[in-house]
């Protein structure tokens, strides 16, 4: 189905009609997000770069007697629903729904207690893209479900993120849930994995950020990103012989680890090396942006696309054709993958009167090669989760 058009009074309209219901439903939205730099060094306690955007979740929920979650996605055209009473022995079933019950299970489990309720779910983040839609659907479900109940915003993103890694079975670092709880207006979230605290980065007005979807999403992606995750604390194991302080990837320099790489098997090693010089060219990035020093910033977008195409492995035919193509227009400062891998988008710094330009040739070249029309997104720095309206009192 066709995205529904974010608006409040279109979302109050369509939730009354689905549910056939004249209850004033409350509100909520939570962004997906963009990660400009920092790809796969959250789960190793590092540092990333994203930004909030304007696309978004949107979740409108209302009480009702029927003992349930009764849920709709618009997006799908799909329902589901489950009683209130089986949340917290709920299995997956590998869909859609697993985000928004593996988020009740983990409220249920703190002691707040789920009313039986009615949600419609609408989101034009799209699905599949690495622009986060899972972490969207997972802090508009905590939102929408806690209602008038009280939960810090970290806690919040904690509870999405145990939610994927419990529930939906995804070994995830905590950026996308944390991007979407914090976002801001224009500025990206320079990220500590470790420490959890951030600052916020105001981003250059004289480039666009535009995210170029390939329309792929390779099957191996979420088998290959537990291995990921494997492999990088095989390389943690390997260099705990050198120095037994180390506890994550995030512990090593990149002067150390050039001292002792070759103590580590060959695999872990590429991986480390990636998230090593990854976290290094965050804060390279961050310094960067704050100099409005768009040409550095488009030098590290390539360098740490040249990373996870060669040393973590997790780029695919068509990302490389899109980077390889957008760096070579006028106008383009850098280009790379970002998300998970395998698929999804590319994200790039692009002058702003070279934009239409950028699509129009970008978008040509890639029909032409794969016979896919690529989708783009004039990506906006946005606020994060909240609700929209309160139309009625909810107890947690």
């Amino acid at each position: 189905m066709s995205p529904l058009a974010i608006v409040p009074d279109e979302i109050l309209s369509a939730f009354q009609n689905r549910f056939h219901s004249d209850r004033q439903p409350d509100i909520y939205r939570a962004p997906g997000r963009v990660n400009l730099i920092g790809e796969h060094t959250d789960y190793n306690l590092g540092f990333v770069f994203p930004i909030a955007l304007d696309m978004a979740c949107h979740i409108a929920i209302a009480p009702a007697d029927h003992g349930k979650l009764r849920m709709y996605a618009h997006d799908l055209g799909e329902d589901f629903e489950i009683a209130v009473a089986d949340i917290s022995t709920a299995k997956p079933t590998s869909t859609w729904s697993d985000y928004t019950i593996g988020v009740a299970q983990q409220l249920s489990s703190r002691g707040f207690t789920l009313a039986s309720s009615d949600l419609y779910i609408a989101s034009d983040v799209p699905a599949g893209s690495g622009l986060s839609s899972s972490a969207a659907l997972e802090v508009a479900s905590a939102f929408s479900l806690l209602g008038s109940g009280k939960l810090e915003p970290l806690e919040i993103a904690k509870l999405g993120q145990r939610a994927e890694i419990e529930f939906v079975g995804v070994p995830c670092g905590i950026m996308d849930q944390y991007a979407s709880v914090f976002g801001r207006e224009g500025a990206a979230i320079q990220l500590d994995c470790r420490s959890l605290k951030h600052e916020y980065v105001p981003l250059p007005g004289t480039a666009s950020i535009i995210a170029v979807n390939s329309m792929v999403k390779h099957e191996l992606g979420t088998s290959a990103y537990r291995e990921r995750v494997n492999e990088c604390q095989q390389a943690v194991n390997a260099i705990k012989a050198a120095d037994k302080a180390v506890e994550s990837l995030r512990d090593v320099s990149l002067t150390f680890f050039e001292q002792i790489q070759d103590s580590i098997p060959a695999v872990p090693r590429r991986r480390a090396r990636h998230v090593i010089s990854e976290n290094q060219r965050v804060l390279d990035f961050a310094a960067a942006a704050k100099a409005a020093d768009l040409p550095e910033m488009g030098r590290l977008f390539v360098a740490s696309h040249r990373s996870m195409q060669y040393d973590y492995e997790i780029s695919c035919e068509e990302i490389d054709f899109l980077v390889d193509t957008a760096i070579k227009l006028p106008g383009v400062y850098g280009s790379r993958m970002t998300g998970g891998g395998f698929g999804g988008c590319t994200v790039n710094l692009v002058s702003p009167d070279a934009v239409d330009a950028f699509h129009k040739s970008l978008g040509h070249a890639y029909e032409k090669r794969f016979g896919k029309r690529a989708a783009f997104y004039d990506c906006k720095a946005a606020p994060g989760a909240g609700r929209l309206s309160n139309s009625f009192p909810k107890g947690a």
